[in-house]
């Protein structure tokens, strides 16, 4: 059978990736065509129609700055698939692109599932109505989504949160602490992981800030993660500084880390799933802020607090965002004993909550049985 995915960011073609691997297990001859990263690329042995590389924009200002290319993509996305003429397209996450793209699916009469809920529940809940109308089966990942579709009577289906598996996975093929600092040339000193981001815009607005804190503790190691979406020319000035950069190595960083400066994104759900304590950053343009701030209706920002409704780990947004109160947290994490236990027991209750593993081998059955029920 035919299949089209459709993810826009690094945690969408981690998790779509994922999903082709288990399709691939039910549908040996599953026919793939996508729009996505490396990971994709990797499972289904082709290149991505576009590339993760060439559709990473964030917030307002950033969108309207480059809406030609996002247009531009639109349209090739729409001839591929027409091209592909798949049974089933699985949109995943990317939600300013991919519910556009499903109302234009539908009308062509392309059967589609979502695949990680746009975030409806924090802000315009009116695109629930879009989603019912245009998509077949929709896919969440977070527990207490499934309730607030339920409310709207759409087919939602919460299988457990694909992450845990995508962990499990790759720790079979983790370097030991030792060769992790060998091959990185790092010294013998705790590591702190620094994990800015994976674009441009949003980690220069932070990386002074990570770079200051790191003078206060002399007595640490600080590991930046580099993202695959951005040159490693990019990063050329931490390397002068002395500090080291890794590539492709994140999850391993998580676990030999003592503690973390992670910014808001999946990464701080990805921390907790290693037991790393941690402080959530997050700095935006001060216009998509300002807008986001009056549209956005949610307590937190960090997933291990929006998870559990309460606050596990420490928040810095914006104007909180200083090297002061980084480096105040900072000192907690790594020197008070017992208030990095307290975090780490509440990161073994969120996994519970999160359902377990499994969670791409349900949804891959999902998206198999649509396809062939299309295909009938």
């Amino acid at each position: 059978m035919r299949y089209y995915f459709i993810a826009g960011e690094a945690s969408g073609d981690l998790h779509a990736g994922n999903c082709m691997r288990e399709i691939l297990k039910l549908d040996a001859a599953a026919d793939f065509e996508f729009t996505g990263g490396d990971l994709m690329e990797e499972v289904s042995g082709k290149k991505a129609g576009i590339h993760i590389k060439q559709m990473a924009f964030m917030g307002f200002v950033d969108v309207l700055k480059n809406i030609r290319t996002i247009k531009k993509n639109f349209k090739i996305v729409k001839q591929k698939i027409l091209q592909h003429k798949p049974d089933l397209l699985v949109l995943v996450d990317y939600p300013g692109f991919n519910l556009r793209m499903a109302k234009w699916a539908h009308e062509q009469g392309i059967k589609v599932d979502y695949y990680i809920s746009p975030t409806v529940w924090a802000w315009k809940e009116g695109r629930v109505e879009t989603i019912k109308k245009y998509t077949h089966k929709l896919f969440v990942i977070l527990p207490f989504e499934e309730a607030f579709y339920q409310k709207h009577n759409h087919k939602v289906y919460f299988t457990g949160h694909p992450l845990i598996d995508a962990i499990v996975q790759r720790k079979q093929n983790f370097k030991s602490r030792e060769d992790f600092i060998k091959d990185n040339q790092l010294s013998d000193k705790p590591i702190v992981a620094v994990l800015p981001g994976s674009r441009v815009q949003e980690i220069e607005r932070m990386m002074n800030d990570m770079v200051e804190v790191v003078k206060h503790f002399k007595e640490y190691q600080f590991v930046f993660a580099g993202s695959n979406t951005i040159s490693k020319d990019y990063y050329r000035s931490l390397e002068e500084k002395n500090i080291r950069v890794v590539y492709n190595q994140t999850y391993e960083l998580m676990t030999y880390a003592k503690a973390g400066i992670i910014k808001s994104g999946t990464s701080t759900l990805e921390s907790a799933l290693f037991k790393l304590p941690q402080v959530v950053c997050y700095k935006g343009g001060s216009l998509s802020f300002a807008i986001g701030k009056r549209l956005v209706n949610v307590k937190y920002i960090g997933l291990p607090n929006l998870i559990m409704d309460k606050l596990v780990v420490k928040e810095l947004i914006q104007n909180d965002f200083t090297v002061k109160n980084i480096s105040n947290e900072l000192d907690k994490l790594l020197h008070d004993q017992a208030y990095r236990e307290k975090i780490i027991e509440e990161y073994t209750n969120l996994t519970n909550v999160l359902g377990g593993g499994g969670a791409s081998a349900r949804i891959a059955k999902h998206l198999v049985a649509d396809a062939a029920e299309k295909k009938a």
